[in-house]
């Protein structure tokens, strides 16, 4: 149960098209105010990268974690959208749905938002055992993200130029509180290269990666494992002049940032934020807190 471009005839009419009025202004949080989002993009000047070498060769499969309810609403406009436009797109839900495709997979626990890194464990699993040598890179995010996957291959091809070191984890860097609890944000979405996912395969059930802890924190405890088990550090994902690629927020949230000494400014005081049109790289490849209308706009 997979979605693979231009592979799949028998789901292409599902779900049906979605009205035109989507394509009006829509707010940050969905309304029909004014469309700052597409006011900030302007201003960052996003561009999709068109092909190139690295980005035709580079396989990528793009994951979401979900609950059944949303399927006819958030996973219906990835699906029309961003999800696509990778190589292959899979929902980890509640409830299995071929025709998104949806697939339910056990994890330990409830299935609630404090006991995610026991589900996000799972998806890693499933994904290995059964997609590990079908793509190049895993890329994982919930249902409110939006991705530009052109850009999003086209970054991690550049990474495939460099066969010395295979062990990518790519996302949006933060230093949360506490000794060396460097992680990458898992609003923003993060991407495993194979070889990443093989040897965290081998060692994810390790006493060092907490097999069993209940926590929301799944972002925290995958890079966190991947530190002290295979020494695998973040990887430095932003562009040449230092603009962010992968991005928690939405695009009008970080375009108009001003530094009040939250959570957000202390998560990136080691390396700085970067204000206005420069918050964000032209070929960004994630903004989350994405709402339905938003998506589609």
């Amino acid at each position: 149960m997979l979605y693979r471009m231009a592979q799949d005839p028998q789901v292409v009419d599902f779900p049906p098209s979605l009205p035109n009025e989507f394509c009006e202004n829509m707010s940050v949080s969905g309304g029909k105010q004014h469309d700052e989002n597409q006011r900030a993009l302007t201003a960052i000047g996003l561009t999709v990268t068109t092909a190139t070498a690295p980005t035709t060769t580079t396989r990528l499969l793009c994951m979401v974690y979900t609950m059944a309810d949303a399927h006819g609403t958030k996973i219906r406009a990835i699906r029309d959208t961003w999800g696509s436009r990778c190589d292959g797109f899979l929902a980890f839900s509640t409830e299995s749905d071929p025709r998104l495709p949806a697939v339910s997979i056990p994890h330990t626990g409830p299935e609630a938002y404090d006991n995610m890194w026991q589900k996000v464990r799972s998806i890693w699993k499933f994904v290995y055992q059964h997609y590990a040598t079908d793509f190049d890179y895993f890329f994982l995010g919930g249902d409110d993200l939006f991705v530009i996957p052109e850009n999003l291959k086209a970054y991690l091809g550049t990474l495939q130029l460099h066969p010395e070191n295979e062990l990518h984890f790519a996302g949006r860097r933060f230093k949360g509180y506490g000794e060396n609890n460097y992680f990458n944000s898992g609003g923003a979405g993060y991407a495993l290269s194979r070889k990443t996912l093989i040897e965290f395969y081998k060692v994810m059930d390790d006493k060092d990666c907490a097999p069993t802890k209940r926590t929301s924190m799944e972002d925290v405890m995958i890079a966190q494992c991947l530190r002290r088990k295979l020494d695998i550090k973040l990887t430095d994902t932003r562009d040449e002049k230092g603009r962010e690629r992968f991005h928690p927020f939405a695009p009008a949230t970080h375009y108009e940032w001003k530094p009040h000494g939250d959570w957000y400014d202390n998560y990136n005081t080691e390396w700085g934020l970067k204000l206005g049109k420069d918050c964000c790289a032209p070929d960004s490849v994630s903004f989350h807190y994405i709402k339905k209308p938003a998506m589609v706009r």
